[in-house]
């Protein structure tokens, strides 16, 4: 099917599917929008170029791979990828005080507000993991490789392509390496730039591209608390200081209690105790018992409804132990510590921003589907600021994420197919000046 009469199909299904003419019309601009820019010379030297460098695209994603990025320790990738923003040519390259590596290309008419383009930088395997990358025929494997180095590279090529094709957006565009996205993370790095960052107050809107297909748009942030809860008591010998309370009986009380918590299917509320610890040897009361649970939700009100059951059971469990055993050592105590918070937010499906990139990709071939997460873009939704994950392979082109057999296909059709529909999302969203060459 032609672009043009997949665009004005698209735009009758979502008309349809919206139910209003507004809606319909809206839709209709941005398969507009769409058709224009693909149609564009501009836009097709840019994916020549795509096509063109694709062997270099892996081979710099390879290369990034294969330096160590460990939760909270990115700095080596970070100056890795930073003289890489550099030789792309973008302008006021920096590290942040986070860590982040910040370039801009500049718009042809930029309001001083950004369009941030990013990529996460770390990933989840700990210090002396083994990130050498293995090839077998299009298929590379390595821990991190899809989820989220060659996200990097795929900007990076982003860059060249539209320096290529002298393409000028409306907007200025951030490119941003970011840290801290994987769990312990928790966000620093867009927290950072959107709270304290030079950037803050001057982002209208937000892209993170990522390892999935490019016919998904995570248009929905699941917000994410998680605690540590440590219990303590006075400890003892397991027979000689019998009768004195323990804090694995609290904890154990608090866990079972809390499973029993009764949450949504929708919106989709979830939790679980991940990690569980404590005590010195098998013939003593421990002094200390600790877990660390996992909390979920797609709505903030069901997610405050949660973790305030969680903080009222782990405090009942305390008394409840001090009740039963003796105190005359010393009370049971809880510490609920705090270690991981993600807000929740979600970008209207049927809102332009949406829509534009729903038309690219259904002009790319695929079909949309929209899907909910926790990514980097958490931090935009939740401050009302328009924000999409975006995929930049094939669909199916990747899997085993957050294992050390992670790995995707870079076999050259889909990939670069994939890209090209990925920067037409990005570049029908920002604007291009309709005299780019």
């Amino acid at each position: 099917m032609q672009v043009a009469a997949r665009l004005s199909a698209l735009a009758l299904a979502l008309g349809a599917a919206f139910g209003t003419p507004c809606a319909a019309a809206q839709t209709s601009t941005a398969a507009a929008e769409v058709a224009r820019l693909l149609a564009s010379p501009a836009f097709k030297t840019a994916a020549a170029t795509l096509d063109n460098e694709h062997g270099r695209i892996v081979e710099d994603g390879i290369k990034l791979a294969e330096i160590p990025s460990p939760p909270l320790k990115e700095a080596v990738r970070a100056q890795a990828y930073e003289k890489m923003f550099r030789e792309a040519g973008l302008a006021d390259v920096k590290i942040d005080e986070e860590g982040n590596v910040l370039g801009i290309r500049k718009g042809a008419r930029g309001d001083g507000k950004f369009v941030v383009v990013s990529a996460h930088m770390d990933t989840v395997f700990p210090a002396g993991t083994d990130v050498k990358v293995k090839r077998d025929g299009t298929r590379l494997r390595g821990p991190g490789i899809g989820d989220d180095t060659m996200s990097l590279s795929v900007l990076l090529g982003f860059i060249r392509a539209m320096n290529a094709a002298h393409i000028k957006t409306r907007d200025d565009i951030l490119f941003v390496g970011t840290v801290g996205e994987e769990g312990p993370g928790d966000l620093r790095g867009v927290r950072y730039l959107f709270t304290k960052g030079q950037y803050k107050d001057r982002i209208k809107s937000f892209f993170s591209v990522e390892s999935g297909g490019v016919d998904s748009i995570t248009n929905a942030g699941v917000g994410s608390k998680r605690y540590h809860i440590t219990f303590k008591g006075p400890g003892g010998h397991s027979f000689g200081a019998f009768g004195l309370v323990n804090p694995m009986f609290a904890l154990g009380q608090a866990a079972s209690e809390f499973s029993r918590v009764q949450v949504p299917a929708s919106p989709k509320t979830t939790y679980s105790i991940g990690l569980i610890g404590g005590g010195t040897s098998v013939n003593s009361i421990p002094v200390s018992a600790w877990m660390d649970v996992d909390m979920r939700s797609e709505s903030l009100v069901e997610l405050k409804r949660v973790e305030d059951r969680l903080l009222k059971v782990v405090q009942e469990a305390a008394d409840g132990e001090n009740f039963a055993r003796s105190t005359k050592e010393g009370k049971i105590t809880v510490e609920a510590k705090l270690i991981g918070d993600r807000p929740a937010g979600t970008t209207a499906v049927d809102s332009p921003f949406v829509q534009t990139a729903a038309a690219a990709i259904e002009a790319g071939g695929y079909k949309v589907a929209y899907r909910n997460s926790s990514t980097d873009s958490n931090m935009a939704m939740s401050l009302g600021i328009p924000a999409l994950t975006i995929g930049r392979m094939g669909p199916d082109k990747g899997g085993r994420a957050h294992s050390l057999d992670e790995w995707i296909d870079v076999e050259k059709g889909p990939m670069v197919k994939a890209m090209t529909t990925c920067l037409s999302i990005i570049l029908a969203t920002t604007g291009v000046e309709q005299d780019a060459r």
